[in-house]
């Protein structure tokens, strides 16, 4: 086994060690979901996604592939794919980054932090920029949501519906 494939595998199994939930896709150690809760203290507090992880032949590397597999409302976050706009992983990622950083660190500063001046979701910068507090009630509305489903994008049951 490879260095990199080492690697690979013990940051899979670290990140199924902590408190996430992961699913393979297919069984394979390089797909997988995992269930992210949106950080504390948050807009998005209370909220619950799917995110899909692919982690290239190259990981650690390259940077992992990571995508929003139900809605969400953020300016970083492209509403139809579900593609992240997030420098760390996009341009600076380094092999001393793991997966544990992406869940712990990385999506829960973007999601605090959200940056309307490099958008991939124009309406939600847009928004964030003109009229904050509805951007506020927006995001808080949509994030009371949970996936009912990991393949429809925009299946979920808003909390406390059932």
């Amino acid at each position: 086994m490879s260095s990199p494939s080492k690697r690979r595998d013990m940051d899979v199994m670290k990140l199924m060690m902590s408190d996430y939930t992961v699913e393979p896709i297919n069984d394979e150690i390089n797909k997988f979901f995992v269930e992210f809760h949106g950080p504390k203290e948050s807009l998005y507090e209370g909220g619950v996604w799917k995110v899909r992880v692919e982690l290239p032949d190259a990981y650690p590397y390259k940077s992992p592939s990571i995508g929003f597999v139900n809605k969400i409302f953020h300016p970083n976050v492209d509403e139809l794919s579900g593609s992240v706009c997030l420098d760390v992983i996009n341009q600076s990622w380094s092999p001393m980054f793991d997966l544990l950083n992406v869940f712990e660190v990385f999506l829960p500063q973007l999601l605090l932090y959200p940056n309307p001046s490099d958008p991939l979701n124009g309406d939600a910068a847009s928004l964030m920029l003109k009229d904050k507090k509805q951007y506020d009630q927006k995001v808080k509305g949509e994030s009371r949501c949970q996936p009912t489903n990991l393949s429809p994008r925009r299946q979920c049951t808003r909390l406390g519906d059932k």
